[in-house]
């Protein structure tokens, strides 16, 4: 066994990593950007070194600067988790050069399956069902359009070298294709060094489902089972669960073989996973294989009782797998969503900021530590930047029944404090109460018909909004009765006791513009409420400097996240978020008679939905251009995002150039 790992990476994977090394007694190093010099990963490990700036290629894909902490510090192994330098077989084999072990892959596996190309031909050789396409790099927009009516649309652009959706296109029409090819070969230029683009069908109503599988250096090859990634946005994962509701026993013993089948074929060493693109008759088709551990590996790790890290560390280290097929076993039920740092009001786009406050989940409150899991390299303080991926944290929930396992999750989910950012919480609650993803009917279209472009929490429908103006007139009478015992001091320093003010007992909660007549009954420990004639009995112990409320309404056990505002509250529960004011009914009546404040009209011009690098400006000050027309591309978060004129004009003024950097709601251009 290995005396030393570097891991190769940061944030919530390097904790990982750390985490299963530390178990097996193992030194850890950790390796550094200048932007994450006081980050988790740091902290967690033996030992730390600095390798460079922010810029990822400055700092985690500076393959010299990781050779040289390898150096200095004599680590006997790289782990290099998923995402940077996972995949590239070149950064392996200078490992190799230097008799450094690469805890993952052989070279010749991590070459022929990193691209989508070759690795769709390798498929096939090895008897793995293939998605119908063109498996020759695109090079020419006349190419792309006679391979694309060949095949027919709806077709998928991907990039060879590609992986995370990145380098992907959807082309559902020939008019579309120009645009796609174009930017998905700059995509992947950008993201991989490597423009290399292929065209294959694009399966409709399809299922995301993958299966892990572990080999050994001795010829010994297991799967161990499904999972269904279904759940995605802009081809991203966002939830992620083991096993599928989709798959039978029948299914899962193909597919495994399958995958079993290819993984010998290449002689694969090492955790990895093959994709498949599952239809709605049950057919599979190869769609990649990862040559790494995979961001949603917790969920296979809940089910099997294994430690893939740990697996991948003890094979690198030359030991055999300690069980066969036959000692796989699957038991219960796992969920993951990813934490993201992201506006869903804007369409997802990432964002950034300081977590002001960050208070994970507590998994004791479900009676067992093995219900609630969070893989996070966050820490309250740290800043979430533009320079890498936007995951803030996985939150895994398991259960003996796919229902269990959900209802864990809704509840974890409304347990969890992010504050100084823009988080997709809010979003994740309401997939996990969506009654379609419960009764397991997914595809990867799941998002775009469920929500659209973008989700509004407010907009959300919730079963009983009385019981929140309930907990809202708790929430009030408990902060007003502290405010009522509040000594006053005057200005000539001394102090006057004073008689509390009598308390209100009926008010008007206004939920997201509804009125609420409200009036308290009993207030004793336990609180009866009348909310527009109907009653609430609720019970709890609830302070003003307290985030979360807990307790029951009317027998009904509740967490429910509360923020206070300038007026009143604001509180997030299972998705749905409800702006609270508190007013006496004579006010609530005049607010009523108040006019609407008008929106400013911004429609003349582009405004940046994000923090982010412009990388290109597509016209130019005195152009006329038409609704719909690209006018930039703005770079975040590794992923290029496109901006487009909301209506026809002249461009009257440009504010920014190619290679700025523009905050959210920074003006790019405006028109007359």
């Amino acid at each position: 066994m290995f005396d030393s790992i570097l891991i190769a990476n940061r944030g919530e994977i390097a904790c990982r990593i750390i985490r299963t090394a530390r178990a097996l007694g193992i030194r850890t190093i950790a390796v550094y950007s200048e932007a994450d010099r006081g980050a988790l990963h740091v902290d967690m490990a033996s030992d730390a070194i600095e390798i460079g700036p922010a810029p990822s290629a400055e700092s985690y894909l500076n393959q010299d600067a990781i050779l040289n902490a390898i150096e200095e510090t004599g680590a006997a192994a790289v782990h290099p988790g998923y995402g940077f330098l996972s995949e590239n077989s070149g950064f392996a084999e200078k490992l190799e050069e230097i008799g450094v072990t690469f805890i993952g892959p052989n070279i010749s596996a991590i070459n022929l399956m990193g691209d989508k190309i070759r690795s769709k031909i390798a498929a096939g050789e090895a008897g793995v069902p293939v998605v119908p396409g063109h498996t020759e790099a695109i090079d020419d927009v006349s190419v792309a359009r006679r391979v694309a009516g060949d095949i027919g649309y709806p077709v998928m652009l991907k990039a060879s070298a590609g992986g995370g959706g990145k380098g992907m296109r959807l082309v559902t029409q020939e008019s579309e294709l120009d645009d796609a090819l174009a930017a998905c070969v700059s995509e992947a230029v950008a993201s991989f060094g490597d423009g290399r683009v292929f065209i294959e069908k694009f399966i409709v109503n399809p299922r995301h489902i993958e299966i892990q599988i572990l080999a050994d250096t001795h010829g010994n090859v297991v799967h161990l089972g499904e999972r269904e990634c279904s759940i995605q946005r802009r081809h991203q994962k966002v939830v992620e669960e083991a096993p599928s509701p989709f798959v039978d026993k029948a299914l899962r013993e193909e597919m495994g073989a399958r995958a079993v089948s290819l993984a010998k074929a290449v002689d694969y060493v090492s955790a990895g996973t093959v994709e498949f693109i599952v239809d709605q008759d049950k057919n599979f088709y190869f769609l990649e294989m990862n040559t790494r551990l995979q961001v949603e590996h917790p969920v296979t790790e809940f089910v099997t009782g294994l430690d893939l890290v740990e697996q991948m560390i003890r094979i690198a280290a030359g030991e055999p797998l300690a069980f066969d097929q036959s000692g796989v076993e699957w038991n219960g039920w796992a969920m993951e969503a990813r934490v993201y740092a992201e506006d869903p009001l804007r369409g997802f786009l990432p964002a950034i900021g300081r977590l002001t406050r960050y208070k994970e989940p507590v998994s004791g409150v479900f009676g067992t530590d093995k219900i609630v899991r969070v893989d996070s390299g966050a820490s309250e303080g740290d800043a979430i930047s533009r320079f890498y991926d936007p995951m803030v944290a996985k939150l895994i929930t398991y259960g003996e029944t796919r229902d269990t396992a959900i209802s864990h999750m809704r509840r974890a989910l409304d347990e969890f404090v992010i504050r100084g950012i823009t988080h997709n919480l809010d979003f994740l609650a309401s997939i996990f109460g969506n009654a379609k993803f419960q009764s397991g009917v997914l595809s990867t279209n799941f998002i775009s018909e469920e929500y659209g472009d973008r989700f509004i929490p407010s907009d959300s429908s919730y079963d009983d909004p009385g019981k929140l103006a309930a907990v809202a007139g708790i929430l009030h009478r408990t902060t007003e009765k502290r405010r009522s015992r509040i000594v006053p001091r005057y200005s000539d320093g001394g102090s006057a006791g004073r008689v509390p003010a009598p308390l209100d007992d009926h008010w008007v909660v206004i939920l997201n513009s509804v009125h609420y007549p409200v009036s308290m009954l009993e207030s004793n420990g336990t609180s009866v409420i009348l909310v527009d004639g109907n009653r609430y009995t609720v019970t709890c112990d609830w302070t003003p400097d307290q985030e979360l409320f807990t307790g029951t309404v009317n027998g009904e056990d509740l967490c429910i996240q509360v923020d206070r505002n300038v007026t009143g509250f604001l509180l997030r529960h299972f998705g749905f978020q409800a702006d609270v004011r508190i007013l006496r009914p004579v006010a609530a009546e005049m607010l009523a008679r108040m006019p609407e404040k008008q929106i400013a009209d911004k429609s003349m011009m582009v405004i940046s939905p994000m923090p982010g690098l412009v990388v290109s400006l597509l016209v130019e000050e005195g152009q006329t251009i038409r609704m719909g027309d690209t006018v930039a591309t703005i770079e975040a978060m590794k992923m290029e995002n496109q901006l487009f004129a909301e209506r026809d004009g002249t461009v009257a003024k440009i504010h920014c150039q190619p290679g700025d950097s523009v905050n959210v709601d920074q003006i790019i251009l405006e028109l007359e």
